[in-house]
């Protein structure tokens, strides 16, 4: 028995030509570029983490001088510990210090480790951006920042094509506007979260576009009492 096959009385061998090949148009693969990190799951994760944005480092301020700020930082020890949240004590008082879902099964500080905090204080918490332990690991705490993940952006920001803050000019807008000691906290697909204070040194959080133009964020309404 035999698998050749016979047609009109003649033999012949018949080849496998596979499919047919055709152009792929040059906005294919553009789009297959934008959209492969979105398919790669894991690794794509892994490199938004590996992004991570980097929040201005603010020197430490002892805990007894915390005031209303977008961007400070205390250094003590772990005095206790509430699931989400942690007790930082120094010499001159305590802190109470908020984490989000990062702390939520109060692991991430051990009791009696030294730690460094920076982050947003206002309605008696200090919620953290930044989390420094005693061996100098740092960890970012939040959003990584840029455009949402998953979205046409943020593939873009992966791969180098998005669009990139010019922080010097950025600086000098803000500078230019009427404030002082700028400290970037935040970014979004195409601004950055500001601390800076005005002539007077009073705090504000402000939005500062990409394109330079400078607006102060609404103050956060206080919980009720």
């Amino acid at each position: 028995m035999t698998d050749t096959k016979t047609i009109d009385g003649t033999a012949r061998e018949i080849r496998d030509a596979g499919p047919a090949r055709r152009a792929i148009p040059r906005r294919t693969w553009v789009v297959g570029a934008l959209a492969a990190p979105l398919a790669m799951g894991a690794l794509g994760l892994s490199l938004a983490q590996g992004t991570s944005f980097q929040p201005t480092p603010v020197e430490p301020v002892a805990i007894q001088a915390l005031a209303p700020s977008g961007a400070t930082a205390i250094r003590g020890t772990v005095a206790e510990i509430f699931g989400n949240k942690f007790v930082v004590q120094d010499p001159t008082g305590r802190a109470l210090v908020e984490t989000g879902r990062e702390g939520e099964d109060g692991k991430l500080v051990a009791k009696g480790e030294a730690v460094t905090v920076q982050g947003r204080f206002e309605t008696g918490f200090l919620h953290a951006r930044v989390l420094t332990h005693g061996d100098g690991r740092k960890v970012v705490l939040g959003p990584a920042g840029g455009p949402p993940m998953g979205s046409l952006d943020w593939a873009k920001d992966r791969i180098g094509l998005g669009p990139k803050p010019d922080l010097p000019a950025l600086t000098a807008a803000v500078q230019a506007a009427g404030y002082s000691d700028v400290r970037v906290t935040g970014r979004g697909p195409r601004h950055l979260e500001v601390a800076a204070k005005d002539r007077d040194g009073q705090e504000h959080q402000l939005h500062v576009g990409f394109d330079g133009q400078v607006r102060e964020r609404p103050v956060p309404a206080r919980p009720p009492v």
